[in-house]
């Protein structure tokens, strides 16, 4: 009955996976992944008795995450993104390399101030709209393209609250956000550094150096004596049709909120309520100073992400109670609990592995989930769990199926008649991505040495 159970979960989760990767007529990746997730339930894999459990791992991440996205649809509607892109161009003075610099940080800056997915659905369309009327040749656009993805779901490791995935595990192995910070800011900043730094080498010869310049006053530049908008800029939404005043509010609000998730954490305020709060309190500002209503917040906020969660953890859930965990246990747990070298690197590696076969998301909770089982020391259980983070964030990256982020990058980009095969992403990623891991795994392990001995 047990390996009736085994191959029959197995088979339901490769299935929910491929339909993920897939996307047959462009379904949501929460449709086979609910379907497959009643099916669990329905045969008894998981009882209801752990439903409640599941929800309460999951709900707060979910909203944390959601209410972040919300918080980015607002600053959108008053200009902030198109700000940033008009500034983007006019501040690279006519220089590709010196745009390239600005953008890859601008999807680091964004995904920590908001979230990995949240970050890829800002920036890309920025991306797109700068490299198209810029006039950018398609070989000179992936650079931009390609990179700001990579950095938008890379930056989401330095602080636990940009990740739906690093969330939702930080609780079990007994972490807070300011834990968290202390023991990875510092080594998953050396990895995105040296990431940017082997995309420039690789990409090095497609960027250009010479872009065109829009240097003039903000909003227009002059063509033949004629003043024109900017090229950035809307017809329906000019730049300097943009509410200062709100504008400058919005992004108060938005620090004082992520400050918020640290100064007020240790006080045992959820992060969700906080998340919740910030994002209620700038639908209401928008209201009030500009008359909009939330009409856009309930079309675009990817509500699904919500179900989505629940649905994957029962998934995993159903992996474990069938014995996968406990193969992972059985198989790693003599070479774990030797060092925490040990730890580090191979948690990173399986979670690399795994990640790029079933995305990060499941990967990231079996991997939680088995290490738990493992009987480490505290310490070394939370060294697990970040080199956990780090193969789920980084290293996830090799293949577009390692991250929701990345798979959301691949369907914008399609969406907009911009072709980047799966093989020209993996004949970048496989190249960069695991230098790039094996460096931050080696930073976590020296930096924790350092901090804690």
């Amino acid at each position: 009955m047990f390996d009736f159970q085994a191959m029959f979960m197995l088979m339901l989760f490769v299935l929910t996976v491929s339909f993920i990767v897939w996307k047959p007529r462009g379904i949501s990746e929460t449709v086979p992944t609910s379907i497959c997730a009643f099916i669990v339930l329905l045969v008894g894999i998981v009882p209801l008795s752990d439903v409640k459990e599941i929800f309460n791992i999951v709900s707060g991440a979910s909203i944390t995450i959601i209410s972040t996205i919300v918080m980015s649809i607002v600053l959108e509607s008053v200009g902030f993104f198109k700000w940033v892109a008009h500034n983007l161009v006019k501040k690279s003075r006519g220089s590709g390399i010196i745009l390239y610099v600005y953008i890859l940080t601008l999807c680091y800056l964004t995904t920590l101030f908001f979230n990995n997915d949240g970050s890829i659905l800002i920036t890309t369309p920025i991306i797109i709209r700068i490299v198209t009327l810029l006039r950018l040749k398609p070989h000179q656009q992936i650079p931009y393209l390609l990179s700001g993805a990579l950095i938008a779901t890379a930056s989401s490791a330095p602080i636990a609250v940009s990740n739906i995935a690093n969330l939702i595990a930080l609780k079990i192995v007994g972490l807070d956000l300011y834990s968290y910070v202390a023991m990875m800011f510092v080594p998953s900043m050396i990895g995105i550094v040296a990431i940017s730094l082997l995309l420039y080498l690789y990409y090095r010869k497609d960027i250009p150096k010479k872009i065109p310049s829009f240097n003039l006053p903000f909003g227009i530049h002059s063509q033949n004596n004629i003043l024109l908008e900017h090229p950035l800029a809307d017809k329906g939404n000019p730049l300097h049709d943009i509410d200062w005043s709100t504008f400058r509010i919005c992004i108060i609000v938005v620090v004082l909120i992520r400050g918020g998730f640290f100064a007020l954490t240790p006080f045992g305020v959820p992060l969700e309520i906080i998340a919740i709060v910030g994002a209620l309190l700038l639908i209401y500002i928008r209201w009030q100073r500009q008359g909009i209503g939330g009409m856009d917040i309930l079309t675009k906020t990817p509500w699904h992400v919500l179900l989505f969660a629940f649905s994957m953890y029962i998934l995993v859930y159903g992996l474990h109670n069938v014995g996968a965990t406990t193969l992972i246990v059985d198989s790693l747990k003599e070479y774990m609990i030797t060092n925490r070298f040990n730890t580090i690197m191979i948690s990173g590696v399986l979670l690399t592995v795994l990640s790029n076969l079933f995305n990060n998301l499941p990967a990231v909770m079996i991997g939680t989930l088995s290490f738990v089982e493992m009987d480490l020391d505290t310490h070394t259980l939370q060294l697990a769990y970040l080199a956990n983070i780090i193969g789920s964030d980084i290293g996830a990256l090799i293949s577009p199926m390692g991250t929701l982020a990345t798979l959301i990058w691949m369907f914008i980009l399609r969406k907009n008649k911009i072709q980047i095969s799966w093989g020209q992403y993996v004949k970048v990623t496989i190249l960069v991505i695991p230098i790039g891991l094996i460096i931050t795994l080696l930073a976590l392990y020296l930096w924790t040495e350092w901090l804690y001995y």
